[in-house]
């Protein structure tokens, strides 16, 4: 099942464990794909952010754009296209009624 939730980092789990009540702050290392943590004596740990390569991700918002653009291309092209024919249709069949027609119509508009 699809969920969007942003993803956990592996790594904040691993250093708790290590250090529990003993982390001051910790911060996510891009470069490296690691979580550091300081510790309340000054030292530093720091913990990988995957358990392993073949572990899926849940999906984001993002990864699903990233990966899905051209069919969401495809389908909002396809419901602006049917909108402007139904607005095409609609002018066109306003246009054909005559004035009385037209009236009438505004007159009884509202019962339904």
């Amino acid at each position: 099942m699809l969920t969007l939730q942003p993803r956990q980092r592996v790594g904040h789990d691993i250093l708790l464990a290590r250090h529990g009540n003993h982390i001051s702050s910790m911060r996510f290392d891009r470069a490296n794909d690691r979580i550091v943590a300081l510790l309340d004596d000054g030292s530093v740990d720091s913990a990988p952010n995957m358990i392993s390569p073949l572990l899926q991700m849940p999906e984001t918002f993002r990864s699903i754009l990233r990966s899905d653009w051209k069919l969401l291309l495809v389908v909002a092209s396809a419901m602006l296209a049917v909108g402007a024919l139904a607005m095409v249709l609609s002018f066109g069949m306003i246009g054909s009624m005559s004035d009385q027609q037209l009236r009438d119509l505004a007159l009884s508009y509202t019962s339904y």
